[in-house]
């Protein structure tokens, strides 16, 4: 079987469903000729370098930018021009799938669906396509061809409702979760990795994604950093900056201000996700579709910072209702917060029991048998 797996660069989530679904058919499947393509840098490397610059730069300088134009996306002129668009370039795609004669396209943004779903209304296509939606909150753009989508995907039930409410086939709809990679759902020695960390197996772990794509809320961020740095709880933390040098300086300054180089461990990139949400109590992140569901996975209760206005709002309003996430917004005094959350362990052991209400651990494999095993 030929399959293909559509991404698109607007945010490493799409890329990393796409690579967790790549790499479990590659491992577990026999005879699949799968490949992995950036959907949008295919149909036109300027547009796709022009479009995911100007993301990156509106969610970082003017996140209220972008809140807006993903409402007004919804519907309106902007639905429009979008589709429009895709159409445009869809064109330009169907060169590569008559190319690649797949029998399977797999794809984890709405452009790559939009744009095949065309193709097949057109007759250009014959391929099954599904659709890997990869939010906690559904987004209209999803559903654009959705009579010539055959699967959709999606984070949990509330979602699948929606779909149907959109008159899309209960057949057509699976609440798998998020793709994650099969390390959330592994055991591991808790003990052993401690020690590796340099870590004590008398405190409570923190794991702080300070970093983010974009760097977003740096002052923020480091004000919130700054409260558990100097928390009077039996905690220890380590702190991710991600590829953001400014916010790793700011992390090493505040805890080298308060002396707490033998509690907290910075980090720039890791590998090391699984093992690190495995050993931790609590998480401090954005509430990105992917980091959420690897959250959950690991069953971790979450403190959510700096949401991006848009799909990453409606994700931390939805985690917060559901009695997973405590989110400190602009407005909120991060200490109080911060130190009430600490103080209370009934609260955050019902936090973290809450997590397996949502959280999907064998979401790709569940994905992957829904497509392949037929």
């Amino acid at each position: 079987m030929k399959i293909l797996i559509f991404y698109a660069s607007y945010g490493g989530g799409h890329l990393h469903a796409a690579q967790s679904i790549y790499d479990f058919i590659d491992a577990n499947y026999n005879n699949m000729d799968i490949e992995l393509i950036d959907c949008m840098k295919y149909v036109n490397k300027t547009i796709e370098k022009v479009t995911t610059t100007a993301y990156q730069e509106m969610a970082k300088k003017a996140p209220w930018v972008w809140g807006r134009i993903y409402s007004d996306s919804q519907k309106g002129p902007l639905a429009h021009i979008s589709s429009r668009s895709n159409k445009i370039m869809a064109i330009k795609l169907l060169k590569l799938l008559r190319e690649k004669k797949p029998d399977l396209i797999i794809s984890t943004h709405p452009f790559g669906s939009q744009m095949c779903s065309y193709l097949k209304r057109k007759g250009k296509i014959y391929a099954k396509i599904a659709t890997i939606m990869t939010d906690f909150s559904p987004h209209d753009q999803w559903l654009v061809g959705n009579d010539f989508t055959d699967y959709y995907f999606v984070a949990h039930d509330k979602m699948k409702q929606y779909l149907l409410s959109k008159n899309i086939p209960e057949t057509k709809i699976f609440a798998t979760g998020i793709p994650i990679s099969n390390k959330f759902s592994q055991k591991y020695d808790k003990y052993a990795l401690l020690k590796k960390f340099e870590l004590s197996e008398e405190k409570q772990t923190i794991l702080f994604f300070g970093g983010g794509e974009f760097g977003l809320g740096k002052t923020k961020t480091l004000q919130i950093f700054e409260n558990f740095v100097t928390s009077n709880h039996n905690i220890q933390m380590v702190a991710i900056a991600g590829k953001n040098p400014k916010m790793q300086e700011g992390f090493e300054e505040i805890v080298k201000k308060h002396n707490k180089l033998d509690d907290i461990k910075i980090l720039s990139y890791t590998n090391q996700v699984p093992e690190l949400m495995y050993i931790s109590d609590l998480v401090v992140t954005k509430p990105g579709g992917l980091t959420t569901s690897e959250s959950l996975a690991s069953c971790l209760p979450m403190i959510i910072i700096n949401p991006i206005p848009g799909q990453e709002e409606e994700n931390a309003e939805f985690l917060e209702s559901n009695g997973i996430a405590i989110w400190i917004r602009k407005s909120d005094d991060s200490k109080i917060i911060i130190e009430n959350l600490l103080s209370n362990n009934e609260k955050l052991q019902s936090m973290r029991k809450n997590t397996n209400i949502l959280a999907k651990p064998l979401s790709t494999q569940n994905i992957c048998k829904i497509l392949l095993d037929n």
